[in-house]
């Protein structure tokens, strides 16, 4: 996530050098932390699923995933990455509740 952070403060600082952005945005695109994203393991996943209290099927229509994909993250055969990373994250911070507010 820091590769990303600083890319993104190097392009807003390019920006407000070519006078394409003001200091307000400026300060916005580089002041704000983003949230480290934790990466789980196959068990892991397993026990957020379950502490959920959800079946492999239920957890994935609130994710938007097949239930294969949640067979495969849990065996371990896939790893967790991009937008089902970040649904993971919140679930886990917030609970599966917060998908559907």
């Amino acid at each position: 996530m820091s590769n990303i952070k600083a890319t993104i403060d190097d392009i807003a600082h390019g920006l407000h050098r070519a006078n394409i952005i003001d200091k307000k945005t400026l300060r916005e695109l580089t002041n704000d932390d983003f949230p480290e994203l934790i990466e789980y393991t196959g068990e892991e996943i397993q026990q957020l699923r379950k502490n959920q209290k959800l079946s492999q099927a239920v957890f994935a229509k609130y994710l938007n995933v097949s239930p294969a994909l949640i067979r495969s993250l849990e065996q371990g055969t896939r790893h967790a990455h991009g937008a089902i990373l970040k649904l993971l994250n919140i679930v886990n911070k917030h609970g599966i509740d917060a998908l559907v507010k």
